[in-house]
């Protein structure tokens, strides 16, 4: 996969997806959240199991975790950067989730992501996705959720 300066038809087509779906995560907006992904998407999200697969079991983890969030959920991608292959691409970024939840806390994380695409007919579709934070590793074991870039 090549890299270079200039964006192409396809980083353009993918970052305009990737703005979409972000709006949609602020909407809590499940429907336009999974549009983009492909029906057996495998992703290692932050909240248990370690694995999930396929998007009619992710769509109902989204509702449960949009739940816990009093109005919008703040959701914002930073320091995106996009690879663009032959029919596949994969986007890393910083992303920031703010919010106050349902039971009086707010939320201010930052956490990082790798999404990988495919391109099937009909475009774009995510295959794989995987958000994480850094851990202590100083016995603790605790998420550094107090990171910030």
């Amino acid at each position: 996969m090549a890299r270079n300066n200039s964006k192409t038809a396809e980083e353009i087509q993918l970052r305009q997806l990737i703005d979409s779906w972000a709006r949609a995560i602020r909407d809590k907006n499940i429907g336009a959240a999974v549009s983009h992904y492909a029906r057996d998407i495998l992703l290692y999200d932050l909240a248990p199991p370690l694995v999930h697969r396929g998007v009619d079991l992710y769509r109902k983890e989204l509702a449960e975790w949009f739940a816990t969030f009093q109005g919008a959920v703040g959701f914002e991608v930073h320091d995106l950067s996009i690879t663009v292959g032959d029919g596949v691409a994969f986007a890393t970024s910083l992303n920031h989730i703010t919010g106050k939840r349902t039971n009086g806390e707010q939320t201010d994380v930052w956490v990082r992501a790798t999404i990988g695409f495919a391109k099937e007919e009909g475009g774009w579709k995510a295959t794989h996705e995987h958000f994480s934070v850094p851990f202590y590793m100083d016995g603790s074991n605790k998420a550094a959720v107090d990171l910030k870039p």
